[in-house]
């Protein structure tokens, strides 16, 4: 028993090196919700929304890399961009938002603006920490401290835009305003799939350009992220 414990601590530190940068980025946006904090059963349930829109992406992903694949040429020079947007950004942000959507649209919870924003983090960080542990076990640790500094927030980031639009239309839902209210579910999630898809795309890219371009629209998405938390945080408004 006792030549099993080390095994068992590698494999602690592994867990805890994949989830802490979620945990840590679930606990901010937690404290910016300043007027009324949501139950912890509520976003429990939201994590785990997470993981069933990662689990649903998986299939999904493979799917329409084969149709991709079918279609285009990986030589192709913009494969990485379909790719990119087309096939991860498209789904792994739909599948977040339709986990969101399903599990939150109708919760009398849902009565501040900016919850919009929380639950939409929680459902991304779930994605994201679960979407985490497959990396840091599969590749190491070495993958841990760039994906915490990187993909982590990333995901946060493009969530930050889809809770704030999200929430937006579910109060024009409340003012009866059918109109705004899609047309706001819709610029969540299409600006969440633009984000995403240029991430993706210069990520993968790997020359110079796209590199230059990656650290520049990681720090200016940083900056207009927090801000935007800060922003809507300070002007909540009950739906």
């Amino acid at each position: 028993m006792f030549f099993l414990l080390p095994g068992l601590s590698i494999l602690l530190i592994y867990f805890l090196a994949a989830i802490l940068p979620a945990v840590f980025l679930m606990r901010y946006i937690y404290n910016a919700d300043k007027i009324e904090k949501e139950p912890p059963s509520l976003l429990l349930s939201l994590v785990f929304c997470g993981v069933g829109a990662a689990l649903v992406a998986i299939v999904l992903e493979s799917i329409g890399g084969k149709i991709l694949s079918a279609l285009v040429s990986s030589n192709n020079q913009f494969y990485t961009v379909l790719w990119a947007f087309l096939v991860v950004a498209v789904v792994e942000e739909g599948a977040k938002f339709l986990f969101l959507k399903l599990r939150t649209w109708n919760d009398p919870n849902f009565n501040y603006r900016f919850d919009g924003v929380v639950y939409a983090v929680f459902v991304s960080l779930g994605f994201a920490a679960f979407e985490n542990i497959g990396y840091v076990f599969g590749y190491g640790l070495s993958v841990a401290f760039p994906r915490a500094f990187l993909a982590i927030p990333g995901h946060m980031g493009f969530a930050v835009f889809m809770g704030s639009f999200y929430g937006r239309a579910k109060m024009f839902d409340d003012y009866g305003n059918r109109f705004a209210k899609n047309a706001n579910l819709i610029a969540g999630y299409l600006i969440a799939v633009l984000l995403h898809g240029f991430y993706d795309t210069c990520a993968s890219s790997g020359n110079v350009l796209s590199t230059v371009l990656f650290i520049a629209f990681v720090i200016i998405m940083y900056i207009v992220v927090i801000r935007r938390v800060k922003t809507d945080s300070a002007n909540d408004r009950p739906i």
